[in-house]
């Protein structure tokens, strides 16, 4: 099972960005797949969560410049991220948790914003 995420980058303050990660593999029982951050120093956070039932989650400092999106298959999942903010920097990770109580992760993908 590998997770694949991509699509960081470098972009000024108020731009816009596209992060998809791919789920290749088998992974039985996918119940959550998320978007986690973590900035240097920090510990890593969640920042957007959709569910089997597609509820979504999200973290505050992101609500209404943020959306997370999967395929049916659940084989891919994305971040819309809008109106960036230099705050936002980080590596972003994708993760998926199972019903089992897995969890997988991605290798992660930095965004940097610049002021």
């Amino acid at each position: 099972v590998q997770l694949q995420a991509s699509g960081g980058g470098l972009v000024q303050a108020g731009g816009s960005l596209r992060l998809s990660c791919a789920v290749s593999g088998s992974i039985y029982g996918i119940a959550d797949m998320g978007w986690y951050r973590q900035a240097p120093g920090k510990q890593r956070d969640l920042v957007a969560l959709i569910t089997t039932g597609d509820a979504t989650n999200y973290a505050d400092s992101v609500k209404g410049r943020f959306t997370i999106s999967r395929n049916n298959a659940k084989t891919r999942v994305y971040l819309q991220m809008n109106s960036l903010r230099p705050e936002d920097t980080a590596v972003y990770y994708c993760n998926v948790k199972t019903w089992a109580g897995l969890d997988y992760w991605g290798q992660g993908t930095q965004v940097t914003v610049s002021s």
